[in-house]
């Protein structure tokens, strides 16, 4: 798939079929696409788990309300805060690991997209709760969700606003 056409084409998809994803795939969405995506100073303080058990997706669920459909499999995009702060000080530990985690997002859905997949970017979910569920540590924080799975269909197109784009001042 072209770059342009995952771009525009891309969608968040709120209902999956029931087929899992294979976790080598799973895998492969976070070693070959997250962790090439851009990270403030190259600190790469993102951590990843993968969750495709359907008792731990339940309990995700109970503590989740933008978590819809059953998506077969979530990536928690998680940042250590620790190594974040040591790194980058406030502005890593506070900005920068908002940056890096969105941009992580972008990469992981755009990647599974070109593999047929369907994605959303979830961040309607208890970080502290997801921790407990998860056995994070506590300096191992969970900032987004992305649900994955095959999509049952393809939404449309939203439409787009075009009056954002200003140049060398705004007018």
């Amino acid at each position: 798939m072209e770059t342009w056409q995952a771009i525009q084409s891309r969608r968040s998809v709120r209902a999956f079929k029931p087929e899992p994803v294979p976790e080598d795939l799973l895998k492969k969405l976070v070693l070959d696409a997250a962790i090439w995506a851009p990270s403030g100073g190259n600190a790469q303080t993102w951590r990843f788990v993968l969750v495709n058990d359907p008792q731990v997706l339940h309990k995700m669920k109970m503590v989740s309300p933008g978590l819809l459909g059953d998506p077969p499999a979530v990536i928690v995009v998680c940042q250590d805060l620790n190594e974040a702060k040591k790194k980058g000080s406030d502005l890593g530990e506070k900005v920068l690991t908002v940056m890096d985690t969105s941009m992580a997002a972008q990469n992981i859905m755009l990647a599974a997209h070109a593999e047929g997949l369907g994605t959303c970017a979830i961040a309607s979910f208890h970080p502290g709760a997801t921790q407990q569920i998860l056995g994070l540590p506590e300096h191992i924080v969970p900032q987004l969700l992305i649900s994955i799975g095959v999509p049952q269909k393809n939404p449309s197109a939203p439409k787009r606003n075009l009056e954002v784009l200003w140049v060398n001042e705004y007018r």
